[in-house]
């Protein structure tokens, strides 16, 4: 059994994928899905998880063609039209992830499938803050296989006859990486690589009769610099509540909070401190090509090419100490 999630909701303008890939891999694959999302948008959150708020979920009953749907605060027979029944929950997805394994399916899913992103998720840059690889990374430190795929936006808009070829090779990918999952000493199950993060371009080569070539990856390392900017009171109070429409995995704008240790500014007070997170990606969007590492991530993106980069579900060790002494295993800073 499958369970496969987001990090933007159910189907809908931020969430144009998941359906696709859902019928897919139900239709075509005939695996066992079961679905559990975020109940809205929740890119750039990481894997944070909820724990003071409560997490409350509602039921979701897709329906053809689109996976556009109703929703139900009760569990309830199908309807003419409806394909199935998913779980929204009003939480990150990490936080989905966590209570699909362990609340609602517990021993019975095999495989989180994470996405599919609307926007790509390659590069430390994006990996490092991405709800929908730490929805996989969430599957991982429970001992699950777990595959995050993502979407990478190219053509503005994408046209809609991408949709079911990326699909396609996507399933292609996960029933590989499923059949061939790679050894790793440093895994946390078996000896098995945590988890895959995928990349898959939107762009006409898709509609080849040869498709696009895939490439293993390692990810590439870079970095962003400023993310917010400050706005006046007046501006912040204007966009409470608005979530931008999301580029490169790049929504979930959320308005800055204003807050204090003893409690919320009071509306008499100025606001000085008031930020809006209005990152400038582009250069992570389109560097130049030589800037991009052989063999990395956003290299195959890049080139228009799908990238497959095997993860630990870690930070990973630097096992350069210079100023260490003593024997490897008791290695003593001499201050």
């Amino acid at each position: 059994m499958t369970y496969p999630k987001n990090d933007d909701g159910p189907p809908g303008p931020q969430s144009p994928y998941i359906y696709g890939l859902y019928r897919h891999l139900t239709t075509n694959l005939r695996w066992d899905v079961k679905v559990v999302v975020p109940s809205s948008q929740k890119s750039w959150v990481g894997k944070a998880f909820h724990i003071k708020e409560i997490t409350k979920g509602r039921y979701y009953y897709p329906r053809e063609p689109d996976g556009m749907g109703e929703v139900s605060s009760a569990s309830r027979p199908l309807n003419e039209g409806e394909v199935a029944e998913w779980v929204l929950l009003d939480g990150t997805p990490a936080t989905c992830t966590n209570i699909a394994l362990h609340n609602l399916y517990p021993g019975t899913i095999d495989l989180v499938v994470s996405g599919p992103n609307l926007g790509r998720n390659s590069s430390a840059a994006f990996a490092m803050s991405s709800g929908t690889i730490g929805a996989a990374m969430s599957s991982a430190l429970s001992q699950i296989r777990s595959v995050a795929i993502s979407y990478g936006t190219v053509l503005h808009p994408t046209p809609n006859e991408l949709f079911e070829p990326a699909d396609i090779l996507s399933g292609r990918i996960i029933q590989y990486l499923w059949n061939n999952w790679g050894k790793d000493v440093g895994g946390l199950r078996n000896g098995e690589i945590d988890m895959y993060n995928v990349n898959v371009p939107m762009i006409m080569e898709l509609l080849k009769p040869e498709g696009i070539d895939v490439h293993w990856t390692h990810m590439w390392r870079n970095s962003y610099g400023q993310l917010f900017k400050a706005v006046s009171a007046p501006d912040a109070a204007s966009t409470a509540g608005d979530v931008p429409n999301k580029g490169p995995d790049v929504a979930g704008q959320h308005p800055a909070r204003q807050s204090e240790p003893g409690g919320d500014v009071s509306k008499d007070e100025p606001a000085t401190l008031v930020f809006k997170f209005s990152p400038d990606i582009q250069p992570l969007i389109t560097p130049s090509f030589g800037s991009l590492p052989v063999g990395s991530d956003g290299w195959a993106i890049a080139k228009g090419h799908a990238s497959i980069t095997p993860l630990r579900a870690c930070f990973a060790h630097v096992d350069h100490d210079p100023a260490a002494t003593g024997t490897e295993s008791l290695r003593i800073l001499k201050l």
